[in-house]
């Protein structure tokens, strides 16, 4: 057995319905990221550019990523006591009510509450594909199949344009959103009769005891796993919140040009989830220890988001030249998350990683909060004297920098990424 791997029922290993179940969680990524990026491409130029303009949106981010922080603070621990396949459907049925209460708001503060309680439902997204992950799969997997399910996030974002300059300009951004509202209904309704939990797991789930949220707050890992998301995760917001603006911005593009030019950065980060998953499974199959292989692949994965980001402002030139640089740094992001969804299952009980993450996740929605109104700032305070090529590049360099920071938190900071003692009695069934 490979070093930390935990023992799985081979009835789970061999069951072919888990690629089903992780279907189900790559189509529910795809439709949480066609919603969320939805309006930053229908207010990049049009109408909705005359009503919102950076440092707004910008704000308008903010309400997002506040949301998702305090949804963060609990979506995983409601998921984790309702279980996986109603938690799931609450934040399906959530987000997409939200999605489709775009179509009536009309001025920057509305958008603002539609885009809060987006980030409300939202947020459950992650904490309930790795609770399914984590009842489907055993740990030398677990790699790749959140590489499955979080290249929906990439395939949403290779999606979105082409769809919204579509729908957009034949339908009117208003049917756009009630177009895409009616596809996160047909999904719960899909996976309402499709998903159950393995006979194996709710045998566990009977023994086992939820780990206090006390118990993990103490933990080294949840603290500094939580502070480096803070710094790394807001790099693929500024990747995919950005693009657009961007394109019209500093290249001059008309919706009809950025709807396919921006699928380019977005297929380059979908391989990366893939790759990121499978190059870890592949070294543990080479013996490497499974803490030891994720640490590797997640440095390796954020040095290629990292250093094209502080290359751009001095290789950008052309329109092409800054896609690949977006698809570089985001091939890099979804290589590392790809390995990061899987570090609470492997710290702790499998019957809170669901939680864990979404603790985790209150960093990502804080940086997300902070570095969106920071971006609009910049950019209004420097774009209208310097121009907004070099106002971009201030953001370039800036989440260069803030990620190199979360990787350093996580490379010295966060500990190993073993079980953690404390808490093997919740996961062994012992009354603490």
């Amino acid at each position: 057995m490979v070093e930390n791997q935990i023992p799985v029922s081979p009835a789970i290993k061999m069951s072919g319905m888990r690629w089903v179940m992780v279907g189900m969680a790559f189509l529910a990524t795809v439709l949480n990221y066609v919603h969320r990026l939805s309006f930053n491409y229908l207010s990049a130029e049009g109408e909705l550019r005359k009503l919102i303009p950076d440092d707004a949106f910008g704000y308008i981010g903010t309400a997002f990523f506040a949301a998702y922080m305090i949804s963060n603070a609990f979506s995983g621990f409601v998921i984790d006591r309702l279980g996986t396949r109603v938690g799931y459907s609450l934040c399906m049925a959530f987000w997409t009510t939200a999605g489709l209460v775009h179509a009536f708001a009309s001025t920057p503060f509305q958008f603002g509450v539609c885009r809060f309680m987006l980030g409300i439902g939202e947020a459950g997204n992650w904490p309930a594909a790795i609770r399914l992950t984590t009842e489907w799969f055993p740990p030398h997997e677990r790699s790749t199949a959140s590489g499955i399910f979080n290249s929906g996030s990439a395939l949403g974002a290779v999606i979105v344009p082409p769809l919204v300059a579509l729908l957009g300009v034949n339908y009117g951004w208003q049917a756009t959103f009630v177009i895409l509202a009616v596809c996160g209904y047909l999904w719960l309704v899909a996976f309402w009769f499709i998903y159950y939990t393995p006979k194996e797991n709710k045998e566990e789930k009977k023994e086992a005891f939820r780990v206090p949220v006390k118990a993990l707050l103490k933990t080294r890992f949840v603290r500094m796993f939580t502070l480096s998301k803070t710094f790394m995760d807001p790099v693929w917001y500024f990747v995919t919140f950005w693009i657009g603006r961007y394109l019209v911005d500093v290249h001059h593009l008309e919706m009809k040009q950025i709807g396919w030019l921006a699928m380019i950065p977005f297929v380059i980060a979908d391989v990366g989830n893939i790759a990121g998953g499978y190059f870890t499974q592949y070294i543990i199959k080479r013996g490497m220890p499974i803490p030891r292989a994720r640490k590797v692949a997640v440095t390796i994965a954020s040095l290629i988001m990292i250093l094209p980001l502080l290359a751009g402002p001095f290789v950008i030139s052309t329109p092409i030249s800054a896609l690949i640089v977006f698809g570089l740094a985001g091939f890099g992001y979804t290589a590392y998350t790809a390995n990061t969804l899987t570090f609470p299952a492997d710290v702790v009980p499998k019957n809170s990683a669901a939680s864990v993450w979404g603790m985790a996740c209150v960093g990502t929605g804080l940086g997300g909060a902070v570095f969106q109104s920071v971006s609009g700032i910049i950019l209004k305070n420097n774009a209208a004297e310097m121009g907004y090529h070099y106002a971009y590049n201030i953001l370039f360099l800036g989440f260069g920098l803030v990620a190199l920071v979360g990787l350093l938190i996580m490379l010295f900071l966060i500990g190993p990424l073993v079980p953690d003692k404390s808490l093997l009695r919740y996961g062994e069934g012992v009354r603490p």
